[in-house]
């Protein structure tokens, strides 16, 4: 659910007034960045990385951005007071603009909107999620687009199956999952795959709280043969995943190691907006 005001247009607006013009290339073309992050007891939680992020990303994706990370941060903080925004989620989406062939890319909107958000229920922490596998490589997966094409067709089936989300691999190489990343556990070591992947804010969080992280190239049969295997991502924090295409992984329960790095995440979490 949408809250009521947000950024757009250079301003604090209605939620319902903002619009994008049917030919800008966002639309047209998907070509559009954004980024989600969360707020917990009111403050945004993280968000200096998640600004280098979007401010990395509309750099590389060759979009203007008129504004600073100052003036970024005080539109966010504008908004959360004006929404009364304890515990949600903040998005900032960039707009590909409306160019002469339809097609470059051009100086296009920002957009910053606040929603209500809704974490994973105790159960999947408890029992774990199942995934799909799928042949697919994201493109430009170092830049957080819109694109989001195939797993949202993809999701069309996921309920009935009871498939929490995708994970991405080609050539027997694993990735990410559509909305997050991965780590496997295999005798103790804990390893994430470093290759065509969008580098998450959580990712980084959890790697720098395990003791040690390899990474490296990780194979499907690898994924299917570990001990532990869990996601990471903003509104997912460290997910347990017990089954990939029916196959249980490890003894089909959340690993031990999971459990401790969540534990730990957890801490972090709260130490992160005490300082705040």
């Amino acid at each position: 659910m949408i809250k009521p005001y947000c950024f757009a247009g250079d301003t604090i607006m209605d939620s319902q007034r903002a619009s994008l013009h049917p030919l800008d290339i966002g639309l047209i073309r998907g070509y559009a960045i954004f980024d989600f992050f969360r707020t917990v007891r009111g403050s945004a939680l993280f968000l200096e990385d998640y600004l280098t992020r979007f401010i990395n990303s509309a750099r590389k994706a060759r979009l203007p951005l008129s504004y600073d990370r100052d003036s970024l941060r005080k539109i966010i903080e504008e908004l959360i007071q004006k929404n009364s925004l304890e515990e949600g989620g903040i998005r900032m989406v960039l707009s590909g603009g409306i160019s002469e062939n339809f097609f470059t890319p051009s100086k296009g909107p920002l957009f910053i909107f606040c929603e209500s958000l809704k974490l994973p229920g105790a159960e999947k922490y408890q029992q774990g999620v199942q995934l799909a596998s799928v042949d697919y490589v994201r493109p430009i997966a170092e830049i957080k687009t819109t694109n989001y094409t195939l797993p949202c067709l993809l999701s069309t089936e996921w309920a009935a199956n009871g498939i929490e989300d995708v994970l991405y691999h080609h050539q027997g190489i694993v990735s990410e999952s559509s909305r997050s990343n991965v780590f496997i556990v295999k005798k103790g070591v804990i390893s994430t795959p470093g290759k065509h992947i969008l580098k998450g804010i959580t990712r980084q969080k959890v790697m720098d709280l395990a003791p040690y992280v390899l990474v490296r190239d990780i194979t499907l049969d690898e994924v299917m043969q570990a001990d532990e295997l869990f996601m990471t991502s903003t509104t997912k924090r460290i997910l347990p995943i017990t089954s990939v295409d029916q196959t249980i992984i490890g003894r089909g329960v959340p690993g031990p190691v999971t459990q401790d790095l969540l534990r730990k995440f957890e801490r972090f979490e709260a130490s992160t907006v005490a300082a705040t």
